[in-house]
């Protein structure tokens, strides 16, 4: 059973930076293609980084472009998503998921291409 467990959320203050953290277990890290979403209150999952299983092609949505960086620590199985310049518009639920069914060398930019997720962490933007 694979899970994903996320952290790192909460409230900054614009302008701030902030890590999230998603540690995948029942499957390693370099197996999967991994993705970071986002949700905003009535609106579809968005994706905001996502990246192959080779780890070696990532895209970055338009809105994050610039300020935003993912790295992994495959011993740890743990992905992180680095964000900064934050808005108050970054406001929202944030998600990691995993599609272990994918292409070694291609990235999912739709969430319904991923079959695992971590519960969500709220990051609070305040201005």
């Amino acid at each position: 059973q694979v899970q994903l467990v996320e952290s790192g959320g909460g409230m900054v203050q614009a302008g701030a930076s902030l890590r999230l953290s998603c540690t995948i277990s029942g499957r390693t890290l370099d197996s999967v293609a991994m993705g970071w979403f986002r949700q905003f209150p009535g609106k579809e999952r968005e994706y905001v980084v996502v990246s192959t299983t080779s780890g070696s092609s990532i895209a970055h949505a338009d809105s994050v472009k610039g300020r935003s960086t993912i790295s992994r620590d495959n011993a740890k199985n743990t992905m992180y998503l680095e964000m900064g310049s934050l808005k108050p518009e970054d406001t929202a639920v944030y998600f990691c998921a995993a599609n272990t069914r994918g292409e070694y060398y291609r990235y999912y930019l739709s969430p319904k291409d991923y079959d695992y997720w971590g519960q969500g962490t709220q990051v609070t933007i305040s201005s």
